[in-house]
């Protein structure tokens, strides 16, 4: 096994020449270039396509909702799910329930037949 060579880090000279700044311009990182001829590729990891299914892959949390669920069973009062039950349908017109109309009892005539005859005779003028 070869020993790795580690760069050693040599401080440089940061005193300012006359004329010239404190320190060196910074050079700007860029994504490193296939077609530049001498650098270095940057290369893609390669990840695996079964990792990456399993990542994605849908998981089914039903088992685990049900039994939260069972745990948190609460059971209310009658006449409180009663009033809440009446509240919700009485919100919408097709829950509610049609209106009894009353029968109307057929109207007779206020006149009889003896006050016929006598309009008969006080308007037309017969006996």
């Amino acid at each position: 096994m070869r020993a790795q060579s580690v760069p050693r880090i040599v401080p440089r000279n940061t005193a300012p020449q006359h004329g010239a700044p404190a320190f060196p311009p910074k050079r700007r990182r860029s994504a490193l270039c296939a077609c530049a001829p001498g650098r270095a590729r940057r290369r893609k990891v390669v990840k695996s396509a079964i990792e990456e299914y399993h990542k994605k892959k849908a998981v089914n949390h039903l088992s685990e909702n049900l039994q939260y669920m069972l745990k948190r069973r609460l059971v209310a009062d009658k006449a409180i799910t009663e009033q809440v039950l009446a509240q919700i349908r009485g919100r919408k017109s097709k829950d509610q329930p049609p209106k009894k109309v009353a029968k109307k009892k057929p109207q007779g005539t206020v006149f009889t037949e003896e006050d016929f005859r006598k309009f008969e005779r006080e308007y037309f003028g017969r006996p």
